[in-house]
């Protein structure tokens, strides 16, 4: 599949393009009329069995486009370390808004067909429910901690055996600080166990916020720059002890350098 996304040695950086007149107006109702236009669409065909790989990575690269329209600067830097990574991966990150929900198939998909470690309850919602269905995810409850580990330690092997990559966010919840305390090894021990690589990724995507009532649609902050990068592949030996304090130093340093809530 073709990039969507016009990367110049392996990054990518939003043009110095001002946002539309609306935007400049409220870029929270800029980005929002955009992106329920291209959720509906997309949910549409999802129910009609007509949304596969490609319309996943081209609505996500909408979805990218929207936030650039009302703003948002975006970097993405590290792509080449797993374009050059033959076989699927798991790729280990941080949670801190819908922002990478959204935008991550954009960056991966054309390069290595993926999917998400999600909540179940996601599968349920009236029109992002069949796109997330189409995705076939491994999903967790997040009621059982035993019982998540064994739907993405079964769920996550059969994927990566199938060849398609797995995207998994350790921490239980979205939050703007990053804790290692709450950031768990279920991604490092699936690595493991399916004796494949992991690619850490950090990001800052605060530009779209939380939100209070509905943590899907907060503000839309274009002073805040969103951030993606990929480190290194890293094998997994032994336990996988090392590799985890690796990758918590890698999302740690970068978001030092981004500038992120402490």
């Amino acid at each position: 599949m073709k990039d969507f996304i016009p990367y110049k040695n392996g990054e990518y950086r939003s043009p110095a393009k001002g946002p539309s007149l609306l935007a400049r107006i409220s870029p929270s109702a800029a980005f929002y009329a955009d992106l329920f236009r291209i959720v509906f669409r997309s949910g549409h065909r999802a129910k009609q069995s007509r949304y596969g790989d490609y319309d996943w990575a081209a609505s996500s690269f909408e979805v990218l486009r929207a936030i650039e329209r009302a703003g948002v600067r975006i970097e993405i830097t590290g792509v080449d370390n797993f374009r050059n990574l033959d076989g699927p991966c798991v790729f280990i990150s941080n949670h801190m808004s819908t922002f990478e929900t959204f935008v991550l198939p954009a960056i991966v998909e054309p390069v290595k067909d993926s999917t998400f470690v999600v909540k179940q309850s996601l599968m349920t919602y009236p029109v992002f429910g069949p796109v997330m269905r189409s995705r076939k995810p491994v999903t967790v409850g997040r009621e059982n901690p035993r019982d998540d580990l064994t739907a993405v330690m079964e769920g996550g092997t059969e994927r990566l055996a199938a060849g398609r990559s797995i995207i998994i966010f350790p921490q239980t919840t979205r939050t703007n600080v990053f804790d290692p305390k709450l950031f768990n090894t279920i991604g490092v021990k699936l690595a493991r166990k399916a004796s494949v690589p992991v690619i850490p990724v950090a990001l800052k995507t605060d530009a779209w916020s939380n939100g209070r009532f509905l943590k899907e649609f907060g503000r839309i902050y274009p002073s805040r720059r969103a951030h993606f990068c990929f480190g290194e592949p890293l094998v997994i030996k032994s336990r996988g002890t090392e590799e985890h304090n690796v990758i918590i130093d890698f999302i740690r340093r970068k978001l030092e350098q981004w500038g992120a809530e402490d």
